[in-house]
């Protein structure tokens, strides 16, 4: 009866969000490439390939779970040499991350939307043996029909805030039947064991395995790029405060911050990679308002003068351009809400700062703080002073830097522990 419901009001849902959802798609550009997989339309070439073989699916929203699916997959198949995975993304940059970085076994396409003839015609092409959901994809056709055709379904890296499950637990007589389709939860922290319990999953089914994306082992840096980069501005020397996936009015703080310290900190320079690039010329416009001299990072063979500020506008790069930062700000932490992932820095061995909105981060930034690894602040003046203090002080920057990893050590081997309960789960 649920799914019935869920059906019958799907189209409705659709059209409510559509125009908002088209318009983000334009956005963001590259929409009308394999647009049908969406719909669960195949070419011959895909289809050829699918039907060899039973695939392990992997479904990952954006960039931050490409990621992790990436390292999961590659801990899976350490296990199972011969491990052959369909990887579906949401977004056009996730989508465009997991084609540059997928090796040859993993097939890369566009998630289908979650109607029930799209999701039947999409199981009937892939034919997966396991789903594998990252994060926070619980999708009620996807699991009942993986369900139905005995195809076992986990939910990997689950993060569940207080908020959702606050949310969770005012619709459980809507969502509790789907979560119990679900044959294995594996989250990051110890407390999420209680909360899914709460909402209805057998405790055998939810284990903690910590954070893949807080797990340290093999992580993947290499800042020969964003080096060569800042070799070609002449500006490999400077300080650098680094603005990672800011949201609005973040940059303009940042930029404020920069100006005012140029009489005492005049070889500071500013890195800024905005959460989506889309946005990049409207950054632009707002630094160069406050009298900032900026390069493009997609149009730097455009650059002819000395500039005071280098600004992102590629994807799939954040990670490796952290490596080349002296202080590292966390985006959608002091004017939105929600917070960013602290982590790519601190394995970069970086210094954080953020503001007081980590609530998609909460568990590590309550963390990071109580260790003494990241310096949590609660205004634009209170920012400035913790980037002064940390520009002033190696020492200081030392020490947060080595606090801050000694609280992700906690989650090492992560992706090898989530990689064996499903090997475990697909045995049974």
């Amino acid at each position: 009866m649920i799914r019935f419901i869920y059906n019958l009001f799907w189209p409705i849902g659709l059209l409510f969000f559509l125009p908002g959802y088209l318009v983000k798609m334009v956005r963001r550009g590259g929409y009308r490439k394999k647009f049908g997989q969406r719909l669960g339309i195949y070419d011959s070439d895909v289809r050829t390939r699918l039907s060899k073989r039973r695939w392990t699916w992997l479904h990952a929203v954006s960039v931050g779970e490409v990621n992790i699916a990436l390292k999961l997959a590659t801990a899976l198949r350490a296990l199972e040499p011969d491990l052959h995975c369909v990887l579906t993304t949401t977004t056009t940059t996730g989508f465009a991350l997991a084609n540059k970085n997928a090796p040859s076994w993993i097939e890369v396409m566009y998630s289908p939307l979650d109607y029930w003839p799209i999701m039947r015609r999409a199981l009937a092409i892939i034919r997966p043996a396991r789903i594998l959901l990252i994060e926070a994809e619980v999708w009620p056709n996807l699991a009942a029909m993986a369900h139905a055709r005995g195809a076992p379904v986990a939910l990997v890296n689950a993060r569940l805030s207080r908020r959702s499950e606050r949310r969770f637990r005012r619709f459980r007589f809507f969502v509790a039947r789907t979560f119990r389709l679900l044959d294995l939860i594996c989250v990051q922290e110890q407390e999420d064991v209680d909360r899914w319990a709460a909402l209805g999953v057998a405790r055998g089914q939810i284990h903690h395995t910590g954070s893949i994306k807080y797990d340290p082992e093999n992580a993947d840096i290499d800042p020969t790029l964003p080096r060569k980069v800042l070799r070609e501005l002449k500006v490999e020397s400077r300080p650098i405060l680094f603005g990672g996936s800011t949201h609005a009015g973040e940059e303009e703080i940042l930029g404020r911050i920069v100006r005012e310290l140029d009489a005492d900190l005049p070889e500071l320079f500013l890195i800024v990679a905005p959460r989506h690039v889309e946005r990049a010329p409207e950054v632009c416009r707002a630094l160069e308002q406050l009298g900032l001299r900026v390069a493009v990072r997609t149009q730097l063979s455009m650059v002819n003068r000395t500039v005071d500020c280098l600004l992102l506008d590629s994807t799939g790069e954040l990670r490796n351009w952290y490596a080349v930062a002296t202080v590292a700000f966390i985006g959608k932490s002091l004017i939105a809400h929600g917070g960013q992932n602290p982590v790519e820095p601190i394995m970069a061995g970086v210094p954080v700062i953020f503001g007081p909105n980590m609530e998609n981060f909460a568990g590590l930034a309550l963390s990071l703080i109580a260790h003494g690894g990241a310096v949590q602040i609660d205004s634009p003046s209170d920012l400035q002073r913790a980037i002064v203090d940390l520009l002033n002080d190696s020492r200081l920057r030392e020490t947060l830097v080595a606090n801050a990893s000694a609280v992700l050590r906690q989650h090492a081997g992560a992706a090898a522990r989530t990689a064996k309960l499903i090997v475990d789960l697909t045995r049974r």
